[in-house]
């Protein structure tokens, strides 16, 4: 269908490539039709004619007898300027500003306020990507325990975590404790965003396994640095371990299966244990496929 532009409601005509050489009312320098200029400057004739309706490029010449557009060489060079704009990230009620004036204060002022807006774009979307990818291995890391049944103890070294934490008490109730309110509104309240499994550390692990009321840590990796008294470090040492695959009331057979392993290989387990959650409520309903590493310290002789 031919592009127009009509007042009156004329049948449609097609729209000149060209400006007519015969037209007596055109200003005399070399005038370039919308078309023209759509395709010299890929840029659609929709988008020219909202520009002209905002007033941030307008024709220079207006045919008053088929109200078709015409614009000059000098006002094409204005699109690749707006291009630009837009690479910048200016809206074009911001682009019409920057363009009206010619005043260097104010081109650096709001070149300034774009810097510091597109300083918090990036630092939210580092936190966006940051989340998304750190959970997108937690599924993959998943999937890679369930598919090739990694359920062998082992001793590991436990990087050091250091991370933002908070102490509760831990009722054996876990989707509590792992989608937990209190902590969510902990982290909001000191302005911290975490990402990553969550950990659960029990100061007596045998105390847990046993059912009686006890206290558990909870604590997870900072997607930005933390005042250092927000936080506690983790890990850093040599430690008993093994994946838990199933619904966590089914957990204290993994722990007891440690404590098998490690008096048959000549150690003794600690107090303390770290549960890494990899997968659970937070991912999938589907308690059989809840994955947890389970860690616990050694007990030196």
């Amino acid at each position: 269908m031919a592009d127009v532009e009509h007042l009156d409601g004329a049948p449609p005509q097609k729209e000149p490539e060209t400006c007519s050489p015969d037209q007596a009312a055109a200003p005399e320098e070399k005038l370039y039709s919308i078309g023209e200029v759509s395709k010299i400057c890929n840029v659609s004739k929709k988008a020219l004619r909202f520009y002209d309706k905002i007033a941030i490029i307008s024709p220079d010449y207006i045919s008053a007898e088929n109200n078709y557009r015409y614009y000059s060489r000098e006002t094409l060079l204005f699109v690749p300027v707006i291009k630009y704009y837009k690479q910048m990230g200016f809206k074009l009620e911001e682009m019409k500003n920057l363009m009206s004036s010619n005043r260097y204060e104010f081109h650096a002022r709001k070149l300034r306020d774009k810097i510091d807006e597109l300083k918090k774009m990036r630092e939210e979307i580092q936190i966006a990507y940051t989340s998304v990818n750190d959970w997108y291995n937690l599924i993959r890391e998943a999937e890679g325990v369930i598919e090739n049944n990694v359920v062998e103890v082992s001793v590991k070294y436990v990087e050091p975590i250091t991370a933002c934490y908070m102490v509760q008490d831990f009722d054996h109730h876990y989707m509590d404790a792992i989608i937990n309110i209190d902590w969510t509104n902990y982290l909001e309240a000191i302005g911290h965003e975490v990402t990553g499994a969550v950990y659960l550390y029990f100061p007596d692990h045998r105390e847990k396994m046993a059912g009686s009321p006890t206290k558990a840590c909870i604590f997870q990796k900072g997607v930005r640095e933390i005042d250092a008294e927000k936080t506690a470090t983790f890990g850093g040492k040599m430690m008993l371990a093994a994946y838990h695959i199933g619904a966590h009331d089914t957990v204290n057979a993994t722990y007891q299966k440690i404590h098998d392993w490690a008096a048959a290989h000549g150690y003794k387990c600690g107090a303390a244990s770290i549960e890494r959650h990899v997968t659970d409520y937070w991912t999938t309903q589907r308690q059989e496929d809840f994955v947890l590493e389970i860690l616990i310290d050694i007990e030196k002789s």
